[in-house]
C-alpha cells in the first residue's frame, strides 16, 4: 500500500486546480458511493484529484487506478479493508472498468464498510446500472462529457463565463463580457477544444490513440468481442466518418460488414456510449432511447475534423456541435421541418446566409447561424449554444 500512496502523492502534487469541469460542484462527493462515467480524455481523473487536493486530508484519502500492477496479486476489497482499518475515509478508484468483477467487489465494499466513501470512474461503455443489479441502488452515477465552448473559453483563454439555460439563449440574454470577437475562438474550439488535452500539442495524435484504445480495448473488453469484431468496429467508424450525418440503412451496412442486424444495433450503441458517435432519434413517447434513429453523427466536432481531415463538411460540423452541446441538459430529438427539436422548440442549423423558408412563424422556431457574432429576432448565433453547461 505504501507504493500506492507514493504514486498518489506524486499525482496530487502535479494537479492544478485553476480550472474545474462543469460536474465538479454537482457531484455529491460525500455520498457513500459515487460513479463518474465518461469517454476517455474528458478529465475525470483530474477532477477527482482536484477534489482531493482542495477538500481532503491526504491521510484520510487514497487514490488508485484499477489497472495498477498492485492488483495483479491483491483484491480491491482487500485494499479497502486495509485502508479502512488504517482510518481511511475516502477511497477513489480510477478506471474501474479495467478491474475484473468490479461490480461485485464494489457491492462487497459498500456492504462491508458503511463508513467508507467510495468514488470511482469508468468508461462510458459500461452500463454501471446493469453491472450488478444491487449496485444500481447503491451508487449515484454521473455522466461526464468533453468541454463545452464555455469551458474551453475558461480553460484555454481564462475567460470566466457563467452557463446559460436554453431559455436564456433563446431570449438573447447571452453575453461573453470581455470576448470581443467570439468567432475565431469558436472555430478553434470546433477543431481542438472539446478535450482538455487540446490545450497541448499533438491533438490529432491523442485523438487517434483514444479512438484506437476505445475500439480495440474498451468496447471489446466490455462486450466480450473477438479481434475480428474489433476490426469491424473500426471499419464501421470509417463508414460513419465518410457519411455523416446520415440516416443509417442498417440492412445495407450489416451486409457490408458481414454481421447480423441485431449485432449492428449493438455496435452503434456501444460506440455511442463510448463517445465516438451521436445518434439523433425521433421523439417516441418522450423517451429518447426508444425513438427510431434518424441521423448518425460523430460524437463531437474535434472527432469530425480529425477523421475527415481536409474533406470535412461544415454543415455536418455545425449540426454535430449543436447536438453534442445541447444533449447534456436537454432531450434533443429530430424535427420534421427542421434539424432539431428541444422542449417543443425547433432549430434549423446553417451558415450566415441560411434562409428561413423551413421555419414556422410561431415563436417556437429558430434559425441557428454560424459565422455571426450576434443574434436578432429568431436568429441565434451557433456559438451561443456552447454556453449551456
Amino acid at each position: 500500500m505504501r507504493t500506492l500512496y507514493q504514486k498518489f502523492e506524486i499525482l496530487l502534487q502535479n494537479t492544478t486546480v485553476g480550472f474545474k469541469r462543469y460536474l465538479y460542484d454537482t457531484v455529491a462527493w460525500n455520498s457513500r458511493m459515487v460513479g463518474i462515467i465518461g469517454p476517455r480524455g474528458v478529465g475525470k481523473t483530474t477532477m477527482i484529484l482536484q477534489y482531493i487536493k482542495e477538500n481532503l486530508d491526504n491521510k484520510r484519502a487514497l487514490y488508485v487506478t484499477a489497472d495498477d500492477l498492485y492488483f495483479a496479486d491483491h483484491k480491491l476489497v482487500d485494499l479497502a479493508d486495509d485502508f479502512y482499518k488504517n482510518a481511511g475515509e475516502y477511497l477513489f478508484i480510477d478506471e474501474i472498468h479495467k478491474y475484473a468483477n468490479w461490480s461485485r467487489e464494489l457491492k462487497n465494499i459498500y456492504d462491508s464498510f458503511p463508513d467508507l466513501k467510495v468514488i470511482f470512474t469508468g468508461s462510458s461503455v459500461l452500463d454501471i446500472l446493469k453491472g450488478s443489479s444491487d449496485l444500481s441502488r447503491r451508487a449515484i452515477i454521473y455522466h461526464m462529457q468533453g468541454l463545452s465552448f464555455r469551458e474551453y473559453l475558461h480553460h484555454f483563454h481564462q475567460y470566466k463565463i457563467a452557463p446559460y439555460s436554453l431559455d436564456q439563449i433563446i431570449a438573447g440574454e447571452v453575453s461573453l463580457k470581455d470576448v470581443k470577437h467570439p468567432l475565431p475562438l469558436f472555430n478553434d474550439y470546433l477543431q481542438r477544444g472539446y478535450y482538455p488535452f487540446g490545450i497541448e500539442n499533438e491533438v490529432s495524435l491523442r485523438l487517434g490513440q483514444i479512438m484506437i484504445q476505445t475500439l480495440e480495448t474498451d468496447i471489446p473488453q466490455y462486450a466480450n468481442m473477438s479481434v475480428s469484431t474489433s476490426r469491424k468496429l473500426k471499419r464501421l467508424l470509417a463508414i460513419i466518418a465518410e457519411s455523416v450525418p446520415f440516416k443509417p440503412n442498417f440492412s445495407k451496412i450489416s451486409e457490408l460488414l458481414g454481421v447480423s442486424r441485431n449485432s449492428l444495433d449493438d455496435y452503434f450503441l456501444y460506440m455511442e456510449k463510448a463517445g465516438l458517435i451521436g445518434q439523433l432519434r425521433n421523439e417516441t413517447s418522450g423517451i429518447r432511447e426508444l425513438g427510431k434513429v434518424e441521423k448518425v453523427y460523430l460524437d463531437n466536432s474535434n472527432l469530425a475534423y480529425s477523421l475527415s481531415k481536409e474533406n470535412y463538411n461544415i454543415g455536418n460540423i455545425r449540426e454535430t456541435f449543436f447536438l453534442n452541446q445541447m444533449r447534456v441538459h436537454n432531450e434533443v430529438f429530430a424535427a420534421k421541418k427542421a434539424d432539431f427539436m428541444i422542449n417543443g422548440y425547433t432549430f434549423e442549423i446553417g451558415g450566415k446566409g441560411k434562409q428561413q423558408k423551413q421555419i414556422e412563424k410561431d415563436g417556437k422556431s429558430f434559425v441557428v447561424k454560424d459565422n455571426i457574432e450576434f443574434g436578432y429576432l429568431n436568429v441565434i448565433p451557433l456559438w451561443a449554444f456552447g454556453l449551456n453547461y
